[in-house]
């Protein structure tokens, strides 16, 4: 090497300076790659990314074939760096070789190329996988002999290596990835798949109808106004009862599969009873993605919900069940999203008492508690333990709720001002 002339060594250093990079680049964007992205243009017949997740599978090979060539050029680059300072300046320049060396490897072979790498880690690891997949095989001996000693080491510490890597997420790291990197998703598309994964968490009774709110018809009285009332309907699935709902629910009327009954002329209760179906029951601590399910499996589009006794607390269809998952389907009669809202000069807003406190967080992205009551309503009278007076006001979790309006049993009308 001494007998070398100085450009052929200034070129050979260029050289190893430029195989650092190139090593020091692959190394960190191997590393960088999103696992998620790899594996679908894996699956899609990229072959660098094949490649790339091949080598990733042991990660230890990998790191051992980039930092024994990376050490190697580099030391080798040192060896040359000293022979060039000795042409020089002789001894005295061993010193300012090491130092300057030192200085153009951390620039030029270790942040900058890492850097561009963490940037840009596809476009630097998928090359870097063809030449270091016959590297891998050419220096393999040499590796295990590395990895060998390295993970006999590690493994007095009690790592536990070469164990499949698992991908799964939690939902609340799904969520972020919704949140955060899906840019290019429009905002209605991540707002059903951010619906999507809370149905678990949700149940039938935060979405139900409450059982005051139930279109039902009282079959005793004639048939006359029984009529009357099945044209009035709303809703294509009507509940019969004697009396009251709670008292003896008849079963389930079908309007449609009805129709051309209550198209005679001489239509009979009896003939009406006949066409009911048997209403079908759900514990009202069902979660939303398990009545789904259960809608399917028993080919059913409507639910009373009920409580621990027994007793009805309200009604889900699978039209309410979607409805949150995908939004608002319809401007129909049974629409739960708030009616009465006021927004007044000072900013704050009027709401009937009875609305879901989830559809009010939902549609005015409030942050009012959801896991107590369910409407304004009952979250003021159970904070407040009793019926309060109209001009009550009450501060909960950064709102001052004020009553407006009462009656002899429950608030009518609340103010919400939220606090900033």
């Amino acid at each position: 090497m001494n007998s070398l002339d100085l450009p052929i060594l200034f070129g050979i250093l260029l050289l190893l300076i430029i195989l650092s990079a190139i090593f020091s680049s692959s190394e960190t964007g191997m590393m960088a790659l999103n696992k998620y992205r790899l594996k679908h243009h894996a699956k899609s017949g990229n072959k660098a990314a094949i490649k790339a997740q091949k080598l990733l599978r042991t990660p230890d090979r990998l790191l051992g074939v980039i930092l024994l060539g990376n050490n190697f050029v580099n030391i080798f680059a040192s060896s040359i760096a000293t022979i060039i300072a000795m042409q020089l300046l002789g001894e005295a320049g061993i010193a300012l070789a090491a130092g300057l060396l030192t200085l153009v490897v951390l620039i030029f072979a270790e942040v900058a190329p890492k850097t561009l790498a963490a940037m840009y880690p596809e476009k630097i690891a998928y090359p870097a996988a063809y030449f270091l997949e016959p590297l891998l095989k050419l220096l393999y001996p040499i590796v295990w002999f590395v990895n060998f000693f390295a993970n006999g080491f590690l493994k007095l510490f009690g790592a536990r290596l070469h164990q499949e890597e698992s991908y799964a997420l939690s939902q609340e790291e799904l969520h972020t990835l919704i949140d955060e990197a899906t840019g290019q998703l429009p905002s209605h598309y991540r707002s059903m798949l951010t619906s999507i994964l809370q149905l678990e968490s949700v149940t039938v009774e935060d979405v139900m109808i409450p059982k005051q709110e139930v279109y039902g018809v009282n079959i005793d009285q004639p048939i006359e106004a029984i009529l009357k009332a099945i044209q009035k309907s709303p809703y294509t699935r009507i509940p019969l009862y004697r009396g009251t709902i709670d008292d003896d629910l008849i079963g389930i009327l079908n309007l449609r599969r009805a129709l051309p009954t209550l198209m005679r002329s001489n239509v009979s209760l009896k003939d009406l009873v006949k066409l009911t179906r048997p209403a079908y029951y759900v514990p009202e601590t069902t979660s939303l993605n398990i009545q789904l399910d259960k809608f399917n499996k028993n080919k059913r589009r409507m639910a009373l919900i009920v409580d621990e006794y027994g007793d009805i607390q309200g009604l889900l269809t699978m039209e309410d069940l979607l409805e949150e998952i995908v939004g608002k389907l319809s401007t129909d009669a049974k629409s739960k999203e708030p009616q009465a809202v006021e927004m007044n000069e000072d900013g704050s807003w009027t709401f009937d008492a009875g609305e879901f406190i989830r559809e009010l967080n939902k549609q005015y992205q409030f942050n009012l508690p959801t896991d107590g009551p369910k409407t304004l309503n009952g979250l003021l009278q159970e904070e407040l333990e009793s019926l309060p007076n109209i001009g009550t006001c009450i501060r909960i979790d950064g709102y001052v709720l004020e009553v407006l309006e009462t009656s002899s049993n429950a608030i009518e009308k609340v103010k919400l001002i939220e606090l900033t």
